[in-house]
């Protein structure tokens, strides 16, 4: 598996630009309202996949006993690669790698033994989350070509990378990308983990304290029901999801609509904490030397 970068792989202006920087596509895409959509959308679709199913299922505790830490942890992680300095992403690559390592397992349904970062595994986590993110993002009416599109793929490479996967096995393009899910589909199912952890995704546990006095649960069922409406057609099939048999014209059409209310919204209030530093942090390094 390739090492992580060290801190003295780069320059201190491109520390503080990050991996991707205010002119790429990941910004557009990581900074717009359809990116919490396409994060949930991405959740689910991960669970289709038995062997990393299993992983979480086995290994990851604070699914079952806490998901909202979990899921506040991994949009954590995907915000700071995204727009953190390197070495802060780096931080958070480091910490990642070392709670995969070590932990195998057998998953039960299909009796696969595994290890948590086997690179297939890494691969199936990363390419559902570009796919999702990028889908729902064009659905949602984000403007991008299809140059856009495959340059987003081919940024992306450097989060697999980092976290773990073989470069010659990651997608560079979004015919690549789907290729991929063509080629996987036949191993998927709905495992009794994956149900568990679509059932946490789509109606988390809230205190009720939070249901009774904060609009929580209403804001949540809107973006899960968004994200499971816009999963693919197969994948929906598979979960038998009632009450989200939506046509893909009237989920595009809800994903649209959530996206012109939320951009109603002033950036200073919508966007993250580490989006708005970001963008101050990039404004006052010098441009580039052509």
């Amino acid at each position: 598996m390739r090492p992580t970068p060290s801190i003295n792989d780069f320059t201190e202006r491109e520390d503080l630009l990050g991996f991707f920087g205010p002119d790429s596509v990941t910004w557009r895409v990581h900074s717009d309202p359809a990116f919490s959509v396409g994060g949930i959308r991405a959740l689910l679709l991960q669970a289709l996949h038995p062997v990393a199913m299993g992983g979480v299922h086995q290994f990851s505790t604070a699914f079952a006993t806490d998901p909202w830490a979990r899921l506040t942890r991994t949009a954590e992680y995907v915000a700071t690669l995204s727009f953190g300095t390197r070495r802060d992403a780096l931080r958070q690559v480091r910490r990642v790698r070392g709670l995969h390592r070590g932990k195998s397992g057998v998953e039960e349904t299909t009796g696969r033994h595994f290890n948590v970062d086997d690179a297939d595994l890494l691969l199936w986590v990363h390419n559902c989350e570009v796919e999702s993110l990028l889908s729902t993002a064009r659905r949602a009416g984000v403007p991008l070509t299809d140059a856009d599109a495959d340059r987003y793929v081919e940024e992306q490479v450097v989060a697999a990378v980092l976290v773990g996967c073989e470069e010659a096995d990651v997608p560079r393009t979004v015919a690549e990308l789907d290729a991929y899910f063509d080629r996987i589909r036949a191993q998927l199912a709905v495992t009794p983990a994956a149900r568990t952890a679509s059932r946490f995704v789509l109606v988390p546990p809230m205190p009720g304290w939070v249901q009774v006095l904060t609009p929580a649960r209403p804001a949540w069922s809107t973006l899960a029901s968004l994200g499971a409406a816009t999963l693919p057609g197969w994948a929906r099939r598979l979960y038998g999801l009632p009450g989200f048999g939506l046509t893909d014209a009237a989920a595009t059409a809800g994903l649209r609509a959530f996206r012109q209310t939320a951009l109603a919204v002033p950036a200073r209030v919508r966007e993250s904490p580490i989006v708005r530093a970001a963008r101050e942090r990039v404004a006052a390094v010098e441009p580039l030397s052509a």
